[in-house]
């Protein structure tokens, strides 16, 4: 059996054997990022993301605290992989009559359980090279975004990359095309160095953002956010946000698309992730007269789902409506006629934004 030594370097090979592009370790610790947490909750900044603020059974916020949520813990072992595509980016794309839908979302499968499949031939490796009858039982844990714990931090701490101007994990060499992973363990193993800020004096992120949801360095404002307008925002979106959203249907890429540490982020090998046919800037017409047969069909294996059948359409609508494509006024006619109340008003507004384009000036 291996000595307990050695399990870090088979951790690490493991990972690797697992087709993970980076692997870190990462002590459980009360990190200082993690003191922004509650205030960042208090503030309002999570939106109606209330999974944010479970609380342990003393009535702190769990992802504050990993220490407290999960006793046992004692490190995190962090792996990540890089998940772009040879496309071009959304601030690259022009053509009014086609969404955007974020690039981490284009894939053959739900990259949770893509990442999720990996990690468990690590934690598998694990415990396998653990197990002895001198030994007592390890614990173990695997999440993919749904543990009580903010992954960036502890991929800082695992040397995985920094946590970026724009919140984003970003890597020297891959850029922040990343999806993490995680493996909570029992083990005392020895953690990685952190990894050094590099975004310096660069703002760019924070600039390009349409909506200013990144109201300051490292600060997000989840309200202001396209990515939670268009995922996790339910019913209708504030007026004063729609402009913004621009043609985005699920997610958003911009602030990674104008990172310089993108430049020349490399291409992924993994075939989970490869575009599916029609997502790479898609119609806004198919979109948004989707049946509910039809989404379910399309999205059986994709994050797309978290945004429902109703999302997806109302956000199509005010997509056409940010066009500026007049072609699009007989379907949002159409749309604002819809069974369903959003979808209905998010069309007449769209296509009072289009009529009132049209209209010359004086």
């Amino acid at each position: 059996m291996v000595q307990t030594g050695e399990i870090t370097a088979v951790i690490k090979q493991a990972a690797y054997d697992a087709e993970f592009d980076l692997v870190g370790i990462a002590p459980v610790r009360d990190f200082s990022e993690l003191d922004h947490f509650p205030k960042w909750i208090t503030d309002g900044y999570a939106g109606e993301m209330k999974y944010m603020e479970a609380k342990d059974e003393a009535g702190r916020l769990k992802r504050a605290s990993l220490r407290s949520a999960i006793p046992w813990a004692r490190s995190v072992i962090v792996c990540a992989i890089n998940y772009n595509t040879a496309q071009p980016y959304s601030t690259q794309t022009t053509d009014p009559e086609k969404g955007w839908i974020s690039r981490y979302a284009w894939g053959q499968e739900d990259y949770h359980d893509a990442v999720m499949k990996r990690l468990r031939k690590v934690e598998d490796r694990l415990q396998q090279s653990f197990m002895t009858s001198e030994r007592p039982a390890l614990q173990t844990r695997r999440y993919v975004d749904t543990g009580p714990l903010v992954e960036r931090v502890y991929a800082k701490y695992a040397g995985v990359g920094w946590i970026g101007k724009n919140t984003c994990i970003l890597n020297q060499k891959l850029g922040s095309w990343l999806f993490l992973g995680v493996i909570l363990t029992s083990l005392e193993l020895e953690p990685d160095f952190p990894a050094p800020d590099r975004c310096g004096s660069c703002t760019r992120c924070i600039d390009a953002c349409p909506t200013h949801a990144l109201v300051a360095p490292y600060q997000l404002d989840s309200n202001k956010c396209i990515s939670y307008l268009t995922i996790e925002k339910r019913g209708s979106i504030a007026e004063e946000m729609r402009v913004g959203m621009g043609r985005h249907v699920f997610g958003c890429d911009i602030c990674q698309d104008v990172c310089p540490w993108n430049r020349k982020s490399p291409v992924t090998s993994a075939s989970e992730f490869q575009p599916r046919k029609g997502l790479v800037n898609p119609a806004l017409e198919w979109l948004a007269e989707m049946t509910a047969e039809e989404f379910r069909e399309t999205f059986r294996a994709s994050p797309i789902r978290r945004t429902k059948h109703a999302g997806l359409r109302r956000n199509a609508a005010l997509a056409m409506g940010n066009s500026g494509d007049q072609r699009f006024l007989p379907v949002l006619e159409k749309l604002a006629a819809d069974e369903d109340l959003i979808v209905a008003e998010a069309a007449r507004w769209a296509a009072q934004q289009l009529q009132e384009t049209s209209r010359p000036e004086g």
